[in-house]
């Protein structure tokens, strides 16, 4: 069983970056598609991006195409999130997901989240 551990969120200002990560245990971290999703208050959890197994693919949402990019190191187990030019409306609690197949619900692994907070 893979457990996620998500760190490097934070307080910045508007037009700024952050870089998230998050960390797996276990050994078979290649098997899973990983993703990232973000809660903000009074939202639904939503679907940022994620990366195939090989990182050979990725996905974004409209919202954060060409300003967020997703990648993963396998031989450290650890997926990043690395988001520029931040607005206020990224906003949220981010949360890293696992699974193996090519969707993710209730059924997949998640993490406890980490709050990203941007001020305008």
């Amino acid at each position: 069983q893979v457990q996620l551990v998500e760190s490097g969120g934070g307080l910045v200002q508007a037009g700024g970056s952050l870089r998230l990560s998050c960390a797996a245990s276990g050994r078979t971290f290649f098997n899973y598609r990983m993703g990232w999703f973000r809660q903000a208050p009074g939202k639904e959890r939503e679907f940022v991006t994620d990366i195939s197994r090989l990182g050979t693919s990725t996905r974004y949402s409209d919202s954060v195409k060409g300003r967020f990019t997703i990648s993963r190191d396998n031989a450290k187990n650890t997926v990043y999130l690395q988001m520029n030019s931040l607005k206020p409306e990224d906003t949220a609690v981010y949360y890293c997901a696992a699974d193996a197949s090519s969707s993710y619900s209730t059924r997949s692994l998640w993490g406890q989240g980490t709050q990203v907070t941007v001020s305008s």
